[in-house]
């Protein structure tokens, strides 16, 4: 049976499920309707990862909330940038648009994505599993006007009322009518080329109706110039709602298509100590400026999922299709009785495509690894293409090549559909206010990736302007074609040609219970995770005599060339099941003391767990020829935390700080270095919230310190007692702001201390401070300008580097955030 037959069977499987788990359960929703489009009181409502709706100060978890209003003042460049404004997340916001590393109080990121913290959508998951490889769930997550705010919690309840979040969930809240009125904006950049248009409306349609509809639509280069509009593309959010004198109602949908450059590491140049390191530019090509895309790169010949020729666009860069439609409700019954729930369906589709130095390095020695001693280089593409390179140690002014892996990953399907479920009753019992809820969680999540890498060689040049480079040898025969090396990831030693085809399905029967005396209240969940993962995975890294290279004449032309005997393969024929089940158990208490009106404090204890999804497969820890699993402990990672804290709120002013300690357990792949890692962590630290206001100023700020160290290490044991790789001490921001009738000014500080690139260590990044600051100016009634810098001093900020030390030549490859960007808009509100 071939690869294509079991996809649409998949796809068959999936849209029955939806349909019969429809039928099975009423369409209600999840949580009170407390809306984003409603005004802060002072009382602010708490409506993520908790039972029912409850006051942020009679609640016993670390709760933030921000609007998308403010946000936009700091001119974010992604999603991820937005969820730096958060205390405890630490957001690597330097791959673009999408594939940022997030973390939470020290909770790891040993790969990438956001494994123990959940990405939502009005309380549902964007994903299933927030690192899902090529496909991390902020990838599908886009901020517009039609988000009226971003809610997080950190630990606490989020274990027992989410599936796979034992660190926290951030939830994105839509606007669903509540106010009447709407805004148009239209904004470009000032210093990069990009276009963007944002507009929403909402309001009463009469006889209990409201609605919403907002979007966006912008294409640009993005903040680095790839010689192409980079990004290009847009979405649609509507939503309609009927109220009734005891519930509502609302239907939800969206649209996403959008294409977002990827930027994976760059080369800069490390001189120094790795205790002291100094990072530089390399000489032609700036490292927040720059990136290894090029006007003369843009399409990528190689074999497709089937083994077949296929041209991909390189353009696509993180291709995000997204359909998602869901119902939402609530109802209130006799006595104190109230059903809630939510269902959604998402169809999600895309590509991950991006080139990857494998490594950099001289040119002539690089030529002489592929061609051998006295090997010559030409260019391949651009404006002199087949002409010889003369002088390669001159090349570009920096005399190096980076010998690409071009990570080329099509997202067939990431669908899922997820439903939760829940009934509660409020009642007395003697003095006490009690609240018990009952509920159940289903979601089912597609994982049909096809991974189609290819190698190149380049010249490493900035302006989008990086020619490929053709290698012939000493007798003048090509050893490349149109700068392709192999038709596979021959720098990572022919690895990952594959295909995977696997569906999860997690049913999470909860309770929880909730007793206020007073000042006082007590609470506590629990949480039963029943898995089940099923499927297959195509490739030759599964070992059994699998054939995974072969020569193949993919372009066509009648002839075998070097690049094509080195053609990687998909054993279409020889796939390995995915044959397993897991259940867990999760579980929190917490108590909260509310001392005076304006002063509480809290303490929690939890048990979360993370299931692992296809960054378990290709590894030790599946058996390839049953499926099941070698190690039953590998299905799940647990996490213990405990937290204590203190929240006040008076007037203008208010502080919140809460403690924390977590122990982690963590198996996980790694793609870039092709790592397994089999560890425990902890971790302690405190976290800081603050916010005053007084006449027209403002100020808030956070900031988290946190002690994470690796406790041991089954893969390698030398690790242990290290820091975390990345992981910095200390984290912060702060946003001062003054505003008047006529104007708003303000600045937005984001800074991080050191850390280290490795596990192991030795090189240091170094800690940064990021400065963003706008101005906006209302010179007429609902008519507003501003403009935005992004990073205004251009700072070079390292979020990851592959090395661990500094290697002989001095080349790093890391990743940095992008340098200055400034925007300006125009906007008129309804």
């Amino acid at each position: 049976m071939t690869f294509a037959s079991h996809s649409a069977r998949r796809a068959r499987r999936l849209l029955t499920g939806a349909a019969l788990f429809a039928l099975a359960t009423p369409a209600f929703a999840q949580t009170p309707p407390a809306t984003a489009d409603a005004n802060d009181t002072g009382e602010e409502i708490v409506v993520t990862a908790v039972a029912r709706g409850i006051n942020k100060l009679d609640s016993s978890v670390s709760v933030s909330s921000v609007s998308t209003e403010q946000l936009l003042k700091f001119a974010p460049r992604s999603v991820a940038e937005m969820f730096r404004q958060l205390p405890g997340i630490r957001s690597e916001s330097s791959g673009g648009e999408g594939n940022a590393n997030i973390a939470v109080r020290g909770l790891p990121v040993a790969s990438g994505g956001a494994k123990f913290l959940q990405l939502q959508e009005d309380g549902l998951p964007v994903l299933e599993f927030g690192d899902i490889t090529f496909g991390n769930a902020d990838i599908f997550l886009r901020s517009d006007f039609s988000v009226g705010r971003i809610e997080s919690i950190r630990g606490g309840s989020a274990s027992t009322f989410a599936s796979n979040s034992p660190g926290g969930v951030i939830n994105l809240i839509s606007k669903t009518g509540e106010t009447e009125g709407g805004a148009v904006q239209a904004g470009l950049g000032l210093d990069f080329k990009e276009y963007r248009l944002d507009a929403d409306y909402g309001g009463k349609l009469g006889d209990g109706w409201r609605y919403h509809i907002g979007g966006f639509y912008r294409q640009g280069t993005g903040p680095r110039d790839p010689g192409y509009d980079g990004n290009r593309g847009g979405q649609i959010k509507a939503n309609i709602t009927r109220d009734f004198g005891n519930g509502y109602i609302r239907v939800s949908a969206k649209y996403l298509d959008d294409r977002a450059i990827g930027y994976l590491p760059n080369p800069v140049l490390v001189t120094g100590t790795n205790a002291n390191p100094n990072y530089q530019n390399v000489p032609g090509f700036s490292i927040n400026q720059d990136t290894l895309h090029s006007r003369y790169f843009r399409d990528a010949l190689t074999l497709g999922p089937d083994n077949k020729p296929v041209t991909n666009d390189i353009q696509d860069g993180q291709r995000a299709k997204v359909f998602t439609i869901g119902t939402e409700a609530s109802w209130d019954f006799a006595d104190g009785w109230n059903v809630i729930d939510r269902f959604r369906y998402s169809d999600i589709s895309g590509r991950f495509i991006s080139p990857f130095p494998a490594s950099v390095g001289g040119a002539q020695a690089t030529a002489n690894s592929i061609g051998g001693a006295g090997a010559t280089l030409r260019y391949a593409t651009g404006d002199k293409a087949g002409q010889t390179i003369t002088n390669p140690g001159s090349l570009n002014g920096n005399g190096l090549l980076a010998s690409i892996v071009l990570f080329n990953t099509k997202l067939n399907s990431l669908d899922n559909i997820t439903n939760d479920l829940r009934l509660s009753k409020e009642t007395k019992w003697g003095d006490a206010d009690v609240t018990l809820t009952g509920g159940w969680y289903f979601s089912r999540q597609t994982i049909d990736t096809s991974w189609n890498w290819s190698s190149y060689l380049m010249e490493v040049a900035g302006g989008g302007n990086a020619a490929l480079i053709d290698v012939a040898n000493a007798a003048g025969q090509l050893q490349t074609e149109k700068g392709v090396v192999a038709y596979g990831a021959s720098f990572f030693g022919n690895c990952c040609r594959r295909n995977y085809d696997l569906n999860y399905t997690t049913n999470a029967p909860f309770v929880a219970a909730t007793v206020k005396l007073d000042t006082l209240t007590l609470d506590g969940s629990l949480r039963y995770d029943l898995g089940r993962a099923r499927g297959q995975v195509f490739g030759a890294d599964l070992g059994g005599g699998r054939v995974g290279v072969a020569s193949i004449d993919v372009n066509g032309n009648g002839t075998i060339s070097k690049p094509e005997t080195q053609t990687s393969v998909v054993p279409l024929g020889s796939p390995s099941p995915v044959n397993y089940n897991y259940d867990y158990l999760s579980y929190s208490f917490g108590a909260n003391y509310r001392i005076a009106d304006d002063l509480a404090v809290f303490a929690r204890y939890s048990r979360g767990a993370r299931a692992n999804a296809d960054r378990l497969t290709f590894g030790p820890a599946i058996n390839s020829t049953t499926g099941k699993l070698v190690d039953a402990d590998a299905a799940v990672d647990f996490v213990k935390q405990a937290e204590v804290g203190l929240k006040y709120r008076k007037g203008g002013v208010g502080l919140y700080a809460t403690g924390f300690y977590a122990e982690t357990q963590e198996q996980n792949f790694e793609a870039t270095t092709q790592r397994f890692f089999d560890r425990n962590y902890d971790a302690w630290g405190v976290e800081l919230e603050g916010n005053v206001r007084s006449g027209g100023f403002s100020l808030a700020a956070t900031g988290t310190y946190t002690h994470a160290r690796i406790k041991s290490d089954v893969l390698n044991p030398g690790v242990a007692g290290n820091r975390p790789r990345r992981q910095a001490e200390f984290i912060y921001q702060l946003t001062p702001q003054y505003e008047q009738d006529l104007f708003t000014l303000g600045a937005n500080l984001v800074g991080t201390t050191s850390s280290f690139a490795q596990d192991d260590n030795q090189l240091k990044l170094p800690g940064f401070a990021q400065v963003n600051a706008f101005v906006v100016l209302r010179p007429i009634d609902r008519v507003s300008v501003s403009v935005n810098a992004n990073n205004l001093f251009n700072t070079k900020g390292f979020t990851e580097a592959e090395e661990g030390a500094i290697p002989a030549n001095g080349i790093v490859r890391a990743r940095s955030i992008s340098g200055r960007t400034i925007s300006a808009s125009l906007r008129y509100d309804f």
